[in-house]
């Protein structure tokens, strides 16, 4: 059976502001919009790539980012593979612990191959 998968760059909803923090107002409009496009067919897998993602996030600010998934939760009711560089691993890695804890079906990867294979694999946790 085919899988169709929407590949999200993370420079299509991670606003920084010129300190280089993240903007919150910024990053929720693009999230909504972002959101707003993949809510119309809820038949994709997502690829969220943020492997050239210049912002270094904290805690706080991955946070408020899974808060916000959470009102868009029929744009991510499928598997979400997010595809992070190996230094940014431990900060994706809890970001995807806090989505999973909200009941998203996500997974952090450091292979674009084994990222694809987990979301074309049937079921959530394959």
């Amino acid at each position: 059976m085919p899988t169709n998968i929407r590949v999200i760059h993370a420079r299509d909803f991670i606003l920084a502001t010129p300190e280089g923090t993240l903007d919150r107002e910024g990053t929720k409009k693009l999230l909504t919009d972002v959101a707003s496009a993949s809510a119309s067919s809820a038949e994709y897998e997502i690829l969220v790539d943020v492997r050239k993602a210049k912002l270094v996030m904290s805690a706080t600010d991955l946070w408020y980012l899974v808060a916000e998934l959470g009102n868009f939760r029929r744009a991510f009711s499928r598997k979400t593979a997010v595809l992070c560089p190996l230094a940014g691993f431990d900060r994706t890695e809890f970001f995807t612990l806090c989505a999973q804890n909200r009941g998203f079906h996500i997974r952090a990867f450091t292979s674009f191959e084994n990222a694809i294979k987990w979301l074309v694999a049937k079921g959530p946790d394959t």
